[in-house]
């Protein structure tokens, strides 16, 4: 018996669940341990991954326009970091950074491999396969920004309007939810989708997240 979206989803996310444990980063944030620098240079990193993926997920949506069930859930994916990186700039602005800091900042493999091979997918990926990916790390993601986001504001004292970024990721979004699942019932009726290369994209992706948060923990 064919198996459904929730059930490909929902499995992929469970057998591709990250090690917590290795994220060195996130702890010591929560724990207050993290230098400010440290909190300075994740909102400079993410200024770079957030402008790439907005373009990798136009490109997506480019590359599924003939599916209407698919495209919509890139769309609203680059429209996301359109609202991202509006946030982003009061947390940088809270960590005592200016234009001409985010300007002369030079960023690390480590922080970007993330959003370069996101940007591989782009190009090369079925997009049915891409939504199955994102789907799983999105769900570590947004664990962690809510640990970020509780942690920046009892340890380091940062306001509301500098956690703003962590809120957007933070919260459960049932739309953004259901066009992912609409997206895979596409793929799937499509003949689109590939488990195998679906789960090794979500590795992948997860692993690259984990080196983010790890090049940061050694900054």
């Amino acid at each position: 018996m064919a198996r459904t979206a929730e059930e490909i989803v929902a499995g992929a996310v469970r057998e591709l669940a990250p090690d917590t444990a290795a994220n060195r980063f996130v702890p010591q944030v929560a724990e207050g341990k993290a230098p400010r620098e440290a909190i300075a240079a994740f909102a400079l990193e993410q200024h770079h991954i957030i402008t790439s993926d907005r373009r990798s997920f136009h490109q997506l949506a480019l590359r599924a326009a003939a599916e209407p069930s698919t495209s919509p859930f890139f769309d609203a994916l680059a429209q996301g970091e359109t609202v991202a990186l509006e946030r982003l700039g009061s947390l940088i602005a809270a960590c005592g950074l200016d234009d001409a800091a985010v300007r002369a900042y030079e960023p690390r493999a480590g922080c970007q491999a993330y959003p370069a091979y996101a940007a591989w997918l782009a190009l090369h990926a079925e997009p049915a396969d891409v939504v199955i990916a994102l789907a799983v790390n999105f769900a570590a993601w947004g664990d962690y920004c809510a640990t970020m986001r509780e942690a920046l504001r009892e340890q380091y004292g940062f306001g509301a309007e500098a956690c703003g970024f962590f809120d957007f990721f933070a919260e459960p979004d049932p739309k953004a939810a259901e066009q992912c699942l609409s997206a895979v019932r596409a793929g799937l009726d499509a003949g689109r989708v590939t488990e195998r290369l679906a789960h090794r994209y979500g590795r992948l992706l997860q692993e690259y997240e984990l080196m983010f948060w790890n090049t940061l923990a050694g900054a």
